[in-house]
C-alpha cells in the first residue's frame, strides 16, 4: 500500500486530535493507601488502616507589580507566586481492643481529616531606588533619598481541621 503526502498529513492530524482528546485532567491531589498487610502477617498483631492523599500544588501565574505615585521602581519588584493546592482527606483506624475490660466492647479508633483547600503565596522583593522623581524646585534634578530593601510576608491561606472518632 502507498500512503500520500495527503494521507500521510490526515493521519497525522487524526492523531494529533485523538492525543489532545486523551489528555487526563489535572487531580488535586493522589490518593494513597499505606500498606501495612506485611506488618500483620509477621508480627501477628492487628496494625493501623492509613489512607491518605498526596496533594499536587499547581502555580498560579505570578501577581503584576503596581506601581505607586513618587516610586521609580514598581512595588513590589520580585513577584508574589500564588501556589494552591487540596490537602487530600486523610484516615487512620487503629483497633482498640478491651476498651472497657470486655471483650464486647472492642472497637476501633479513627483519626479522620477530611479534604481542604490551601493557597500559598511566595514573599516578594521590594526595592526604592536612591532618588526621588524628578524634582523642578532643583532643576529637574532628583533629590537623593535612603534607599529600600524589603520582603513582603508569605501568606498560608487554608482551614485543616481533624476529626477524633470511637467505634
Amino acid at each position: 500500500m502507498k500512503m500520500t503526502a495527503r494521507g500521510s498529513i490526515a493521519a497525522l492530524m487524526t492523531c494529533m486530535a485523538a492525543a489532545g482528546a486523551a489528555t487526563p485532567a489535572v487531580a488535586d491531589s493522589v490518593p494513597v493507601a499505606v500498606p501495612l498487610d506485611a506488618v500483620k502477617t509477621t508480627l501477628g498483631v492487628d496494625t493501623p488502616r492509613v489512607a491518605t492523599a498526596v496533594p499536587v500544588p499547581v502555580v498560579g501565574a505570578p501577581e503584576a507589580p503596581r506601581y505607586h505615585t513618587g516610586d521609580l521602581l514598581p512595588s513590589p519588584i520580585l513577584p508574589v507566586l500564588p501556589v494552591s493546592t487540596e490537602l487530600g482527606s486523610t484516615l487512620v483506624g487503629t483497633p482498640v481492643p478491651n476498651l472497657l475490660g470486655d471483650p464486647k466492647t472492642d472497637g476501633e479508633g479513627t483519626l479522620e481529616s477530611p479534604a481542604t483547600d490551601l493557597l500559598a503565596r511566595t514573599p516578594g522583593a521590594v526595592v526604592g531606588a536612591p532618588l526621588t522623581m524628578p524634582n523642578g524646585d532643583n532643576f529637574g534634578i532628583p533629590d537623593l533619598t535612603v534607599p529600600k530593601l524589603g520582603l513582603t510576608t508569605p501568606e498560608l491561606i487554608g482551614t485543616p481541621t481533624a476529626l477524633l472518632g470511637l467505634r
